[in-house]
């Protein structure tokens, strides 16, 4: 029936092309109107439109105008015009939608519509990419247009000083990468004045390879972290006690043909590793040998689960991260690897001292752990846009959830010219050598034609194991992998010219197009002063290489391997036939592969043995095809889980999140806090004073002795309560509840008064202080629930709602030890000398300068595995509300240690 009904009324998305197919047309008609202006009539332009948006003009209604002022600067400026299918990509923009479309259609192009457009209102647009190299390119290359018309453009990248980076994001139009502009945003959100914060709002936003982004990254919190104590000896201790355990098979494996009594097994789908009770044992008895654990004692204690803990994570980075697949070594540190993109990620680190365990496993410096400062996921800053929008080459197989989480449509719009590239069949053979050889032979056949050909590998491991091949070979060839990362743009450059042979880990080098016959622009712009023959003769080369690559069928595409994502095979096949050029994919597959090995059946490897193939014979049939398509579908579901589960966790802090950070502007918006603190002084002395006399209780039942000496060691305060209630019949609790809080208050307005104002900006610097500690407190005590919060599962309980509950009891704790620490400090504080406030906010900066830029990477440690591991929360013993705490702090156990609990 629904195959019915869209051959009578047309799919959902035919509908949205017709409909935007109308405003398109109406931009068309004013092109002539546009094209007969001068320069400086279509720059005004701009001052008029956004007279007309402050007049209470809709955006959607000077749309038409916009785009088609925009398209004649971009002739005028750029020599391109956007094609009618740019300006349906531009709409698409515009209303908040992902335009899918294919590689080489001009999406940085397409941008530049809804971000002129959108940049009138004066609230700013983000142009987000994948990496530093693309913000930079993409803004010089538009910079032209915007500037023609009197918009300012900026760039945001990591390490970039304070001045340059706060005139980056009050340009109207600002790049930059995903990962600084959230960074950007929790650090503003960490700042102890308005002058130290950089960002201004989030507007409206357009993703650049918004696939890659929201659905490849989504996994990866971002967390701003500072250094704890050091703990490298633990790890090389670890490092020497993982390899003497063996690994045991797998109950569910039926090919497994090592030892059957191992210390761990592995879960290699979950990546995850387990002990054995074997493993339990010989882990035991190698502590108890080594000093590090107690004769007797059990590894199970909640005393040893730190050294539990620490076991685990050697044996995963021992076998579970292997050198130049997940991570590889630069300049003596441990760098990751993207797996989805094979780029290098420089100042990321795994979390739960994963970092560490590979850096002792490669004998490499041991940097210190660190803790959580601020922490949130791009699921949930990017959904702080007003507006958000996102352009792909594939993002249709992940419209369900682009959908579900970000409330985004997809749209795929049309290519302008039809694509003629051949898909051709996967070629499946046994085993990983024949595979390789077969590569081999095609490539060599492939060169004689002069065809450019791309081969994609899944990691940097492959890409140099296919090289030394080639070499062997004496075949010429460039590798475009996280080791060669900054000669990228040159490599990629190079890659569609006749015969040329290029290696590139996934989708290293994407977003930047491979032209046929190799790029004219980076060869014109490599000639210093060309002269007029030397123009002439760089444009008739270029024509015979472009003819030439051409006639021997445009750029071949080789995949060694299916990756986990259909997605990101389509986007290796999409690098070849752009603008209608001719082009041939094919992926060359094994039974070994990772993916067919881990999640294909064993069906499959049997099936094509019983059909008698020689070595070396591949086949091409609907069933392995499947089997593949099945696998992969299965790892997506997995990962979607993955990437949902860790969203409902963090919507979670991301509700208290918003009120901490809600809370922080509020001071720092206010000119002064005199108000928020009576009342926070109110709040606090009641609750303190409970403690004492009950509520509606009769004088026989107060504690004033205790009263006195509390209210003397945690507020400063010295009140003969006593003698008031022997003088005065009269005084009653109420009245007397009053008389002490006033009392409070006297006191410190007595001490803070001559300091004038000074007192107010001490009172906002201290309340920040004591929010930021209790809220970095609070997101470490998060981080122990979320990690032992599966196991209530097992109590027949749901994880989610338990961990709902106990955090808002948490967060609830948290908000009332805010208020006391600093009704407790403001009664405690002497104030030596004027310049106090300047001292506080230049040790707070220096503190600030230690703190180190952290991401947790999800899909291979923290967010997979934290249910894995078991680590329940350590507790304290039971200890009655109301008497001292056993840290010796003098307080009460409520409002010391017992936040915990």
């Amino acid at each position: 029936m629904l195959d019915i009904f869209k051959k009578i009324f047309g799919s959902r998305n035919d509908r949205e092309l017709k409909r935007m197919a109308k405003i398109v047309a109406q931009v068309n008609s004013l092109e002539s109107k546009y094209k007969s202006m001068t320069d400086d009539e279509l720059r005004g332009k701009t001052k008029e439109f956004k007279s007309l948006l402050v007049s209470g003009t809709s955006l959607t209604k000077i749309l038409p105008d916009a785009f088609a002022v925009a398209r004649e600067a971009g002739l005028r400026t750029l020599s391109m015009r956007h094609f009618d299918v740019q300006i349906l990509g531009g709409i698409t923009l515009h209303e908040g939608r992902i335009a899918e479309m294919r590689t080489g259609e001009g999406k940085t192009l397409v941008a530049t519509l809804p971000a002129y457009l959108n940049a009138l209102g004066g609230k700013g647009v983000h142009i987000v990419t994948v990496n530093d190299y693309l913000a930079e390119r993409d803004a010089n290359w538009m910079r032209p247009l915007y500037e023609f018309l009197d918009l300012s453009v900026g760039v945001i990248q990591s390490g970039q000083p304070y001045e340059e980076k706060k005139k980056a994001y009050a340009a109207d139009i600002t790049y930059g990468t995903n990962n600084e502009f959230g960074f950007d945003y929790l650090r503003d959100n960490t700042a102890f004045s308005l002058e130290d914060r950089v960002t201004r709002g989030t507007n409206f936003a357009i993703i650049d390879e918004v696939d890659s982004i929201l659905i490849d990254e989504a996994r990866t919190p971002l967390v701003i972290s500072g250094a704890v104590e050091d703990g490298s000896k633990l790890y090389k201790r670890m490092k020497a006690i993982a390899p003497k355990l063996k690994r045991a098979s797998d109950p569910d494996d039926e090919n497994a043909n090592f030892d059957q009594h191992g210390h761990f097994i592995i879960d290699e789908k979950n990546r995850s590793i387990d002990l054995t009770e074997d493993g339990h044992e010989y882990v035991e008895n190698l502590l108890i040998k080594e000093n590090l654990l107690e004769e007797g004692e059990s590894l199970y204690s909640t005393s040893n689960l730190n050294l539990l803990h620490h076991i685990t994570t050697a044996l995963r980075a021992l076998h579970l991260f292997q050198r130049d697949v997940e991570y590889m070594i630069q300049n003596g540190s441990v760098v990751l690897i993207d797996e989805h993109t094979g780029r290098t990620m420089p100042g990321r680190r795994l979390s739960d001292g994963l970092h560490q365990a590979i850096e002792a496993k490669e004998g490499l410096s041991i940097q210190a752990e660190s803790q959580t400062l601020a922490s949130t996921t791009f699921q949930n800053y990017f959904r702080l846009y007003k507006t958000l929008s996102g352009m792909t080459g594939t993002a249709d197989t992940e419209a369900a959830e682009f959908h579900q989480i970000y409330a985004l449509n997809v749209v795929v719009i049309p290519t302008n010219k039809k694509t003629v590239r051949k898909d051709l069949n996967d070629l499946i053979y046994l085993s990983t050598d024949e595979k390789y050889i077969a590569l081999i032979k095609d490539i060599k056949d492939t060169l004689k034609t002069d065809a450019p050909i791309l081969v994609g590998t899944v990691s940097v491991e492959t890409s140099e194991q296919l090289s030394k091949m080639l070499k062997k070979e004496k075949i010429n060839h460039n590798v475009l992998n996280a080791k060669f990362h900054k000669s990228e743009a040159n490599i990629i450059a190079e890659a569609g010219r006749p015969g040329a042979l290029t290696i590139a880990t996934n989708m290293a080098g994407r977003g930047t197009d491979i032209v046929l016959g190799g790029n004219y622009q980076t060869e014109y712009d490599a000639l210093k002063n060309p002269s007029d023959q030397e123009i002439d003769d760089l444009k008739k080369d270029w024509e015979d290489r472009h003819k030439r690559v051409i006639s021997a069928g445009g750029l071949h595409i080789f995949g060694t391997e299916r990756h986990e994502s259909r997605r990101i095979d389509n986007q290796l096949r999409g690098r070849s036939g752009r603008q209608g050029d001719p082009g041939v994919t094919r992926f060359y597959l094994s039974m070994d592969d990772n993916l067919m090995r881990i999640f294909a059946s064993d069906g499959v490897r049997n099936f094509m043995q019983r059909l008698g193939m020689e070595k070396g014979e591949a086949i091409e049939h609907k069933m392995v095809s499947n089997a593949i398509e099945k696998a992969q579908k299965k790892v997506e579901g997995r990962n979607f889980d993955i990437r949902k589960q860790l969203l409902e966790y963090d919507d979670v802090a991301n509700d208290q999140r918003q009120i901490v950070y809600q809370q922080r502007n509020d001071i720092l918006y206010a000119d002064n806090i005199s108000n928020m603190i009576e009342i926070i002084r109110e709040d606090v002395l009641n609750d303190h004073i409970d403690d004492f006399i009950l509520p509606e209780s009769i004088e026989d039942q107060w504690d004033i002795e205790g009263l006195e000496q509390s209210l003397k060691s945690q507020f400063d305060l010295v009140l003969p309560i006593s003698k008031w209630l022997k003088e005065d019949d009269n005084l009653y609790e109420e009245s007397l509840r009053e008389r002490i809080i006033d009392s409070n208050k006297e006191q410190y307005n007595k001490k803070s008064e001559p300091f004038g104002e000074q007192a107010r900006d001490f009172e906002k610097q201290i309340m920040l202080q004591i929010l930021d500690t209790l809220w970095k407190d609070h997101l470490s005590k998060m981080d122990h629930l979320r990690q032992g919060i599966g196991l209530r599962g097992y109590a027949g309980r749901n994880p989610k709602q338990e961990y709902k509950r106990e955090s808002f009891e948490l967060f609830q704790s948290m908000l009332n030890n805010i208020k006391y620490e600093f009704i407790r400090f403001l009664s405690l504080v002497k104030v030596q000398d004027q310049d106090d406030p300047n001292v506080i906010e230049k040790k707070r900066r220096e503190e600030e300068s230690k703190q180190s830029l952290v991401t947790s990477r999800g899909q291979s440690t923290e967010n997979e595995n934290n249910e894995q591991l078991g680590r329940p929360i350590v507790r304290a013993p039971k200890v009655g509300r109301n008497a001292p705490c056993p840290c010796g702090s003098g307080k009460k156990y409520k409002h010391c240690h017992g936040a915990i609990t």
